[in-house]
């Protein structure tokens, strides 16, 4: 019944383009782009039309939809689905263009070289190997109509319309009836004497030299043309002349066609064949082998197709690192494949494989990771940094390997932009103040003080508030020189992030005492950054209007521009000190930042100490990145998240002979002095083997949290006074660095004491310390300190 009937091509899973044919070759096909209904994906759909009278036509369409059907070979057009009906034929094969319209397209576009040629030719002789050697066909219609190219710029032989048997079961080859394709039959059989004696691949022998004459000079006018080999290149020649041969004996074999052009200076022998012949054999090749082809593929991408490399070397990169454990390898070539690609197919294809990337335990593949981060973070969204990437890079701040750590820094200046707030305001800083305060290799130490003055503009403006200023102090502290000129450099690349109070009181203070440093680079740059504040402070000073202009950064939210604009200053490290990190680090394999920083020499015992001047603001030497100016600042803040000196990192400022003597947190902070109190007679009877000094009694304040302690005694502790106490001048008496308090009464000193091992030391009001560490009332006995 009619209303049973469907229609077939109506049910056909694929549909063809409105578009119109992309070419009617030769023959009785005409071919037209077409998609997978389901996916979308693009095919290529050969579609003949029944024509009434046409029945021989007919046949031979049909005869080449079953041969393509059955054959299978990667040099030959892929068949995938196929539809036969009374009115049509329909055959969809891999998308592919004319192999006539694709030379036009890359020669338009000066594209199309050389090797590309020799490669294509090389899958040709091939498929007729195949054909002939291993499948006995003729193939009877080899010519430029009959090759495609798929995406790849894969050369696949097609036009298996006039197949047959060189058994001769199938009778004689079929009459084509096309005069546009019988030109390319050899003059044996255009004379007649088609029984001439001949080898079974003679006559399509004969036809691959009429193409290669077509790909090298265009379409072939007439047969006599043949004998001017024209644009073909010379090491061609003498293997084309003995295809053109008028003796069909002497045409040789396919595969020694190709033995003979492989050959050493030959036409196919160069680098991208072999690539691609490693490429089709890579499953069966030595773990050994594919980790040298891998090394050596990076040197040939820049000078192979695009196309190329996308669709055919990239699958290959992607499963060797899925399923061949072909290591960190892959990186380097997987990462230039990755600039060809869209933004869209590189999420899909490579960033995947980035993230698992991170996860591995591999070295060597996390400092490539590292290295080469510079190609694809472009492609990577917050969400995968914050979540999936940098959990995974921070283990490289704690890692053994100098090498690793040192690109973990540098890593951050990429990934500072996709930072979230608690990444990169918290997790990032308190990793930077460990390394700049414990890293023994003084180029990290310089390089995580470079990068935390490029990433400056990032941060929060509470966190610069409590962070810069600090960490560039400290770095100008530190003993390897190339970190305290970073610390200048860092002053004067975030000089809009500081107001002018505290360019004035904490800024000017630090440069001016490297203006005496002993390496002149540093006060060279000391001396720059000086004059640069200086002209800010005196611009202002002029026209106090200027003032909310000049601090306008001061207290904005992050702003990306500025980073851009700070990456600039000294060529940061990345490439200036790391370059000679390896030197560096091989030369001071034991730096560490607490064996050597004081520059003050040790005064004669026998001499009378001078009278210094009180420093207005001496910089904190505990291992916080926090003044103890800023602590009133920072208290509005009380989050954990936000406070940068809750732990003890360590600090670079450790005296020298706090190595010798392991000293003990003994000074009275907490405490209050009688009013009154004489403090200069105890600097009359300090003694340098560090003799009691005289307290006074005076009633507990408010104890400290456990985080105000400090975390190591060098030189004086301001952590120890109290959040409401304010910063307390010092003077320097020989060795000792003393500490005024006229709240306390009580003078300490930078040096270690040590009591005697056969009596506890006591404090005023406290008990002996217990084995954590904390102090206890002593309200059993009420004794007082000796007076000095």
């Amino acid at each position: 019944m009619w209303f049973f009937a469907r229609d077939p091509v109506r049910d056909f899973p694929f549909e063809l383009s409105p578009e119109p044919p992309e070419g009617s070759p030769p023959g009785p096909w005409a071919l037209h782009r077409g998609r997978k209904k389901a996916t979308g994906s693009p095919v290529s759909i050969f579609v003949y039309d029944v024509k009434p009278g046409a029945e021989e036509q007919t046949q031979v369409a049909k005869a080449a939809f079953k041969r393509l059907k059955t054959l299978r070979h990667p040099n030959i057009l892929a068949y995938i689905d196929g539809l036969e009906t009374e009115k049509c034929l329909h055959v969809v094969t891999e998308a592919v263009t004319p192999l006539a319209a694709y030379l036009k397209a890359r020669t338009e576009t000066g594209d199309l070289r050389e090797m590309e040629l020799s490669w294509g030719l090389h899958q040709i002789v091939k498929a007729l190997s195949f054909l002939v050697n291993d499948c006995s066909l003729i193939h009877n219609n080899v010519c430029m109509a009959a090759v495609f190219v798929d995406r790849a710029g894969e050369w696949k032989l097609g036009g298996l319309d006039y197949m047959y048997s060189a058994q001769g079961n199938g009778g004689g080859p079929p009459r084509k009836g096309v005069p546009e394709l019988e030109q390319y039959d050899p003059p044996e059989l255009a004379d007649g004497s088609g029984k001439a004696v001949r080898e079974k691949w003679s006559a399509d022998m004969w036809r691959l030299g009429c193409l290669i004459w077509e790909v090298f000079n265009g379409p072939l006018p007439r047969a006599a043309a043949l004998r001017n080999p024209g644009k073909i290149p010379k090491s061609l020649v003498p293997h084309y002349c003995e295809l053109v041969g008028a003796n069909p004996k002497v045409r040789p074999n396919p595969a020694r066609f190709l033995q003979n052009c492989r050959a050493p200076g030959g036409f196919m022998n160069n680098r991208f064949v072999e690539t691609n012949l490693f490429l089709e054999e890579i499953q069966i090749k030595e773990p050994a082998e594919k980790q040298k082809f891998f090394q050596e593929l990076s040197k040939s991408l820049d000078s192979f197709p695009e196309d190329f490399c996308r669709h055919k070397v990239l699958p290959q990169l992607l499963t060797a690192f899925e399923f061949g454990n072909a290591g960190a390898v892959v990186l380097t070539p997987l990462f230039k494949v990755g600039k060809f690609l869209s933004a869209e197919e590189y999420q899909q294809k490579i960033v995947p494989v980035v993230v698992k990337m991170f996860s591995s335990t591999d070295r060597a593949m996390r400092i490539r990771l590292l290295q080469q981060m510079e190609q694809f973070i472009q492609y990577l969204d917050e969400p995968t940094v914050n979540t999936q990437i940098f959990p995974h890079v921070v283990h490289g701040f704690l890692d053994t390997n100098p090498a690793i750590r040192e690109q973990t820094v540098k890593s951050m200046l990429l990934l500072a932009p996709k930072l979230n707030e608690a990444n990169l305001n918290v997790e990032l800083m308190k990793h930077f103040a460990r390394l700049q305060a414990k890293d023994e290799q003084g180029p990290i130490r310089c390089n995580t003080t470079v990068c935390l003055g490029k990433i400056g503009s990032y941060l929060s403006a509470s966190t610069r508030h409590r962070v810069l200023t600090s960490a560039f102090s400290r770095a100008t502290k530190d003993p390897f020189a190339p970190s305290r000129v970073a610390g200048v450099l860092g002053f004067a690349a975030t000089h809009n992030l500081y107001s002018m109070t505290d360019c004035a009181h904490k800024i000017l203070p630090v440069l001016c005492g490297l203006t005496v440093d002993p390496e002149k680079s540093v006060r060279d740059q000391a001396f720059k950054a000086i004059r640069s504040f200086l002209s800010k402070l005196e611009s202002v000073s002029e026209d106090p209007t200027q003032l909310a202009e000049v601090e306008k950064d001061v207290h904005a939210a992050s702003s990306p521009g500025v980073g851009g604009a700070a990456a600039s200053w000294a060529g940061w490290a990345v490439t200036g000190v790391s370059s000679l990190t390896s030197k560096l680090i091989r030369a001071h394999p034991t730096a560490a930042p607490a064996e050597t920083n004081v520059p003050q020499r040790p005064m004669p015992e026998g001499l009378p100490a001078p009278t210094p001047a009180p420093a207005p603001a001496p910089a904190t030497t505990s291992g916080h990145w926090e003044t103890q100016e800023e602590a009133k600042d920072t208290e509005e803040d009380s989050s954990a998240a936000d406070r940068w000196d809750d732990e003890d990192w360590g600090s670079l400022e450790q005296e020298a002979e706090s190595v010798l003597a392991q000293q003990d947190d003994w000074s009275t902070g907490g405490q209050s002095s009688q009013p009154g109190q004489s403090q200069t007679g105890a600097v009359g009877k300090l003694r340098a083997h560090g003799s009691r000094l005289g307290r006074s009694q005076a009633p507990q304040s408010r104890p400290l949290r456990a985080h105000d302690w400090p975390a190591s005694i060098t030189g004086v502790d301001q952590s120890l006074v109290t959040k409401a106490t304010p910063l307390l001048p010092c003077q320097r008496v020989g060795r000792l660095l003393l500490s005024q308090d006229p709240t306390h009464g009580v003078m300490t000193t930078g040096r270690a004491w040590r009591p005697r091992a056969d009596r506890p030391r006591r404090s005023p009001g406290r008990s002996v310390r217990s084995g954590g560490g904390r102090w206890r009332p002593n309200a059993q006995r009420k004794r007082r300190p000796r007076a000095p």
